[in-house]
């Protein structure tokens, strides 16, 4: 099963002399309000452009300084040491589920703990993996690696070529951002390939042809990338030669977000695709033969994957072809040969409702196997072809979260399930869909005190009426209210669906917390109505929908204004932010991790290009009319009740670039406020390289949170 998806949405999105400002002073608590000392100064936001030079001096001191602050402020707290400790000892464990991969006849898998925070990538036969403890073969240590190159390898993955699945391009990054190195490696050997396949750290795009050829974008020099800093070129690149002779074969333009190639092997069969990003809801996709593209008839804003004969649409409007209407969110099925003949005699594999969305879909050897979102709650149907027609068989299962990946998509009609929610660990299972039966495989422990904590759905209603779900988990039998802590994102049309969180657990539920997690518009709940009711001009919605969800709380007596904390990261950082200068009295506590702040020129830094399909080209000025509204780094303003604020970001962020929390920390200070910051130099966009950075950034995050609201 292949998904020929924007390659972008793959991926999520003049140095100034003098000292650094000071940073704040050393408190119990971020001040509330501005500090009476002195009366803030006028502020100019072009002060504050010396944070966006990402290594430079200045900016790494006021980093270092405000680093040494947070951690004096939450790290001298009591129960610091205790969270850290647990939280790492979770992510440690030796009993927690190997996520499985079948290749070359194997079970592959790549691990972390205690002994191996950077990991290893092993492998063990399909039977040992069966067993309690599968006895696992090492192809790759990382902090072995790390060892002997005195790097800071992450590891990011590795392709490796169908159908042995022997060579393999492995994919490291220096400390976790988004650039890697590629290498090629070879399993059976267990080691790296003589003289084979390398690339520099850069941006790439990078893909198996055959043995000798790879189809590779990255950054060949001036005009080879887009504004986004993503590969528009794509080149085949022959074993042995320079990759400066490499032939290009598909290019984009430079206002895209991306392109490239690659090629899929699906039941026996060999195609080669070009992929045009135009932003991350739009795409061209083109069929490669014989040097010659051929592009597929298609809405640009539908999603495109193959499976065996079959080709699959996922549309994100309506659309109607053959002398039908199809529904957006609808997943339609044709035979690709006929499909490209420019026959349109489509099935409708999935049609939404207003309650339900296409989470995703899988093929198996003979099956395609839907997950649909229901109210947020996951639904598994397996479907098969009777009288040519597409005939679907519901799973049953209780549980609110449900991913189903094919064990072997070519030669097996089994699945992968893995079942979890909010209060119950995560399980493992084989499904056939052959017989249906369920073999239960891998279980992980309960890593936190889930007696009395139940789980409820609620809706709030948001400004316009809309009706905004939310899931709420607590304590069973609450006489009051009790801190609380809303979790969100709402953007690029990505679900927030239940699920295990052992760190959720630890830090807060068990110390008597509410953990809610807010379906706002701009995510993919709904499907992508859902997600356009808060795009661009609309993006005002999901901050409505978050303050409805809020003041649901405080209307039902969950929690108090005091109590009430949010916490987001990227989009969802942005969120918290917004948050933050909209709504400070709504919050006791926010938190805001490797976030946008800045919208007037967040096009302008690292990957910021790419998401103005999202937010909206600030350079426009109608789109920054809607834009400066809710902006938070121009929103700040002298004199309001904000809530105690945390930042957290990482240097080596090189998708939303750190400046955007640096300037939004420094204005604050200018303005009077305390915030809190910490930046971490390693972790890419998620924020931590490894287990220890990990859990030392999500115990200052919950050290803060629970001392700002009063969890025990």
């Amino acid at each position: 099963m292949k998904k020929h998806l924007s390659l972008a949405s793959l991926s999520l999105l003049a140095a100034c002399g003098g000292t650094p400002p000071a940073p704040p002073p050393v408190a119990p608590a971020p001040a509330p309000t501005p500090t009476a000392s002195a009366a803030p100064k006028p502020v100019n936001d072009d002060d504050f452009l010396y944070l966006e030079e990402v290594q430079g001096e200045r900016a790494l001191a006021f980093a270092r300084a405000h680093d040494a602050v947070s951690e004096k402020v939450l790290g001298s707290d009591p129960g610091f040491a205790v969270l850290e400790e647990r939280l790492r000892a979770i992510y440690s464990s030796k009993e927690k589920i190997p996520q499985p991969s079948f290749e070359h006849g194997m079970i592959r898998n790549f691990w972390t703990d205690g002994d191996h925070p950077r990991g290893l990538w092993r492998q063990t036969t399909p039977a040992e993996y069966r067993k309690k403890d599968p006895a696992w073969t090492t192809l790759l240590d990382i902090d072995a690696l790390n060892k002997q190159e005195k790097e800071s390898w992450v590891f990011h993955g590795a392709a490796c070529l169908r159908p042995q699945k022997r060579r393999c391009l492995v994919k490291l990054s220096r400390g976790g951002g988004d650039a890697e190195v590629i290498r090629e490696f070879d399993t059976d050997k267990k080691d790296w390939v003589k003289d084979g396949f390398t690339l520099p750290e850069a941006k790439h795009h990078v893909a198996w042809k055959d043995e000798d050829t790879l189809f590779v974008g990255t950054d060949f020099g001036p005009g080879s990338l887009t504004t986004a800093g993503y590969p528009r070129l794509s080149k085949e690149w022959k074993r042995g030669t320079p990759i400066g002779e490499a032939k290009t074969v598909f290019e984009v333009k430079e206002s895209d977000v991306d392109g490239g190639c690659s090629r899929e092997w699906d039941h026996g069969k060999v195609r080669d695709w070009c992929s045009r990003a135009i932003d991350f809801e739009h795409s061209e996709i083109s069929l490669l033969e014989k040097g010659k593209l051929t592009k597929i008839d298609k809405p640009d804003d539908a999603d495109l994957g193959t499976w065996n004969d079959e080709l699959l649409l996922r549309l994100r409007s309506d659309w109607s072809a053959g002398g039908k209407s199809y529904k957006k969110g609808s997943l339609l099925d044709a035979n690709l040969k006929a499909y490209l003949d420019g026959k349109r005699d489509l099935q409708a594999v999935f049609e939404p409702t207003a309650t339900t969305s296409l989470a995703s879909y899988a093929g198996t050897k003979s099956r395609l196997v839907v997950n649909v979102l229901s109210d947020v709650k996951n639904q598994v149907t397996s479907f098969e072809r009777r009288n040519g027609k597409w005939v679907g068989t519901p799973l049953k299962e209780a549980i609110a979260s449900i991913s189903a990946s094919p064990y072997d998509d070519d030669a097996s009609d089994d699945m992968w399930l893995r079942v979890e929610d909010f209060n119950v660990p995560s399980s493992l299972e084989l499904w056939s869909l052959a017989t249906g039966k369920r073999e239960a495989m891998k279980r992980n422990p309960a890593f936190y005190d889930a007696t009395g904590v139940e789980v409820a759905q609620h809706f709030a209603t948001s400004k316009d009426g809309t009706r905004v779900p939310y899931f709420e988990v607590g304590k069973k039998g609450r006489t009051g209210p009790a801190p609380t802590l809303i979790s969100a994102y709402g953007g690029f049309e990505i679900s927030q669906s239940a699920g295990y969180n052992a760190t959720v657990g630890a830090a807060w539920l068990e110390r008597g917390g509410t953990f809610v997690v807010a379906n706002l518009r701009g995510g993919g709940e709904y499907g992508p109505a859902w997600h356009e009711a808060a795009m661009k001009r609309n993006r005002q919605n999901a901050y409505d929908d978050l303050a409805a969800v809020a003041e649901d709380l405080l209307k039902r007596n969950v929690t108090t204004t005091k109590q009430l904390g949010v916490r987001g990261g990227s989009n969802g950082g942005l969120l918290t932010s917004v948050m933050l200068t909209q709504r400070p009295a709504l919050f006791g506590a926010v938190v805001s991790m490797v976030p946008l702040t800045d919208m007037r020129r967040y096009h302008k830094l690292l990957a910021g290009a790419s998401w103005m399909g999202e937010y909206g080209d600030p350079d426009k000025p109608a789109d920054w009319a809607f834009l400066s509204k809710f902006s938070p780094f121009q929103n700040i303003k002298p004199g309001q009740p904000y809530p105690p604020v945390l930042y957290t970001t990482s240097t080596k962020d090189d998708r939303v670039h750190p400046g955007h929390a640096r300037k939004m920390v420094a204005k604050l200070e200018a303005m009077g406020y305390q915030p809190l910051y910490y930046e971490n130099i390693e972790g890419g966009h998620g924020g931590s390289a490894d287990i220890k950075q990990r859990a030392y950034v999500d115990a200052l995050v919950y050290t803060f949170l629970r001392t700002r609201l009063g969890v025990q």
